[in-house]
């Protein structure tokens, strides 16, 4: 991802990624991110007071732009089962792609208190926005439902970053199912709903 060339604070950022996820937080030192970077170790600090700071600003970069992305592609979906797809396909291949760099999430800094108060906010903006995708469908218990969806697409990233044999098609495939699945369970709820809204309304007609 980097080299010597392009703007600086990139440069950081992309060599921090690289080595915070292939090699672990602690085992990473500011020298060998500024060596991939291309830069002197002098310059990461003048972006940086610290291995931490660069860590959080790694993490929000990268998390920023899942949210964005995610956003963006459900602004073109108008069905509920699209928008599912969505978010399916938008968390199994993101992680699917980063497949490598999975020490950035298993070997972070635990100990940072600002970094985890990011990443807590950073699941609670994460699901609402599946939660207002679930409102908007009429699903009843649209926060439960939000954070079972996303326990199912974190079962699916568990495997991904843990079996090296995970293939692209496995990824299609079980995207594929749990979308399927969870609007299967969806469709039924909204369906009794339906059928409840309508018992009433013929109960006070008859009235």
């Amino acid at each position: 991802m980097s080299g010597t060339t392009g703007d600086k604070l990139e440069l950081i950022l992309d060599a921090a990624y690289e080595l915070f996820g292939l090699d672990g937080f602690y085992e990473t030192k500011i020298s060998d991110i500024a060596h991939r970077a291309g830069i002197a170790k002098g310059t990461v600090y003048l972006y940086f007071k610290s291995k931490e700071e660069l860590c959080l600003a790694v993490t929000r970069r990268d998390c920023e732009y899942f949210l964005e992305k995610l956003q963006d592609a459900l602004q073109h979906c108008r069905q509920l089962a699209d928008k599912l797809h969505v978010i399916a396909a938008h968390h199994t291949t993101y992680h699917f792609e980063r497949r490598k760099y999975t020490k950035l999430v298993f070997r972070a800094p635990n100990n940072d208190p600002e970094l985890m108060e990011y990443m807590r906010n950073f699941i609670f903006r994460y699901m609402d926005i599946v939660q207002q995708v679930l409102i908007e469908a009429n699903v009843q218990q649209p926060r439960w439902c939000a954070e079972s969806y996303i326990g199912m697409l974190d079962r699916v990233k568990m495997d991904i970053m843990f079996n090296p044999e995970f293939t692209e098609q496995e990824l299609h495939e079980r995207t594929s199912f749990v979308a399927g699945l969870f609007l299967e369970g969806c469709t039924q709820q909204i369906n009794k709903q339906d059928q409840l809204a309508g018992q009433r309304s013929q109960e006070g007609e008859s009235e």
